[in-house]
């Protein structure tokens, strides 16, 4: 058994009057009809999972918006005194601020005040406070300076690599510790993949049940152990990543292309109506692959806005979703190029792990698209996007085709499962960054676990 493979049917949606309840937040009834369906022996297997992923989702909901609107006014004027209910009810209306009904009534996510950071007039109006790196996410960082760098090492060498050792710790916090419990823990590792080698566990916790081998879709290092006190588990690693440069501009496409890699992953990577319209539409009178990836991308760095997002686990449709309200995190973002890509007819899949410098880890998703006769490139829409919106133009180009080599690739495929694999529903069963934990009975969510991703050095070398 193995929990997440439940969401593979969640596209099948709820009945109509499940689907009225959860759309207004009426979540205890919702699960109450559902409980009473998967009790009915009609309910067919693929419904049952469907039921089962939806009620998962609905049990964790509201902990992903824990704002009325009257607490997300207060959580503002805390640093902007004169800031009104209109103002926040207009940033709600333009899409900017993901919001749902609990109970009838409009809660805001949790992340609410991170997206609007990173609105330009919203931020001005903020007071000049320090930041501390180790303590906010990637995205808020300025690494302008460092980008542009390996940018020029990228172009005039062809490459940039580096040896990068990082410390993860994963610990379920004290007050959800069950003393005698048997726990499963998973910490991702790096990858071995097109820019990833040289894997070297220096240190670790205890006697580790399995370490995955490094060309596994998403590689982990795995704890087994009745607890009867709580601790952490932790592992140091590093290796050698190695950043390759391209200009897809000067590749001339072969007149036949592989098909691998452009089918539909249920439930996020689907040709709705919507993604199909909007594919045809972007890469109307085009003919060469890398001009449609180019024409999607351009299409999502300019008009998609980052906004930070409640946990994936509790999102429907997230390609679709994010190209109709044209906002979404990395992830989100990636996912909605790979699967314009793919109903193109361009090979796509999904790369993630976490932005490695000197100043932080912090978890990041982008794509892969391959033409052939050149094979693999890249694409991070989340950080074109940022270039797009700073008016660096040669970076959000960069970014088509390349990344940077201040990376960790811990996950190559999406919604790959762990090996061994985790019985319980994940935190997030699409990806791994942040590593997971479970007992015999349940897996734990983020709130219920403390991870922490430590840059213990960067040390740039030749290649």
């Amino acid at each position: 058994m193995n929990q997440n493979h439940y969401f593979k049917q969640s596209g099948i949606g709820l009945p109509e009057h499940v689907q009225h309840l959860k759309e207004a937040g009426y979540f205890d009834r919702a699960i109450a009809i559902i409980n009473t369906l998967l009790a009915d022996p009609a309910t067919p297997k693929c419904m049952q999972e469907n039921l089962l992923a939806q009620r998962e989702m609905m049990v964790r909901l509201p902990r992903q918006f824990p704002y009325s609107k009257a607490e997300a006014l207060a959580r503002v004027q805390e640093k902007i005194p004169e800031f009104t209910m209109e103002e926040l009810e207009a940033y709600m209306d333009k899409g900017r601020i993901t919001w749902i009904f609990i109970n009838g009534v409009e809660h805001l996510a949790g992340s609410f005040f991170g997206t609007l950071s990173k609105e330009p007039e919203f931020a001005a109006r903020l007071p000049k406070e320090a930041v501390d790196p180790t303590k906010v996410s990637h995205e808020v960082l300025d690494r302008t300076g460092r980008l542009n760098r390996g940018m020029k090492i990228m172009q005039e060498k062809g490459k940039m690599a580096a040896r990068i050792t990082i410390r993860h710790t994963v610990q379920v916090r004290d007050e959800f510790f069950v003393p005698g419990e048997t726990y499963r823990v998973f910490i991702p590792l790096p990858a071995d993949c097109l820019q990833q080698s040289e894997l070297e566990i220096i240190d670790c916790y205890g006697e580790p049940t399995h370490i995955c081998a490094g060309e596994a879709d998403t590689c982990t290092i795995h704890w087994e152990e009745t607890m009867t006190e709580n601790h952490p588990f932790w592992v140091e690693y590093s290796y050698k990543h190695v950043a390759p440069y391209v200009d897809p501009s000067k590749i001339k496409a072969d007149p036949v292309q592989p098909e691998f890699f452009t089918g539909e992953l249920a439930p996020h990577i689907v040709f709705t109506p919507y993604i199909k319209a909007l594919c045809a539409e972007l890469t109307d009178g085009l003919t060469d692959p890398i001009a449609k990836a180019r024409a999607i991308y351009d299409y999502i760095t300019k008009n998609v806005k980052y906004s930070f997002v409640p946990d994936y686990f509790c999102m429907p449709d997230i390609a679709d979703t994010c190209l109709r309200t044209l906002r979404g995190d990395c992830g989100v973002q990636a996912l909605a190029f790979i699967t314009l890509c793919r109903c193109a007819g361009i090979p796509a899949k999904w790369q993630s792990g976490q932005v490695a410098d000197p100043d932080s880890v912090g978890m990041h998703d982008w794509a892969m698209f391959y033409v052939a006769p050149y094979g693999w490139m890249f694409a991070d829409p989340s950080f074109g996007g940022s270039a797009f919106r700073a008016g660096a133009e040669e970076r959000r180009n960069h970014y088509f085709g390349n990344l940077d080599v201040y990376r960790n690739v811990t996950t190559n495929t999406f919604m790959a499962d762990f090996e061994p694999q985790s019985k319980f529903f994940r935190y997030d069963p699409y990806d791994n960054q942040r590593g997971e934990v479970e007992d015999s009975k349940r897996g734990y969510p983020r709130w219920e676990v403390r991870s922490n991703m430590e840059m213990v050095s960067v040390e740039e070398i030749e290649e």
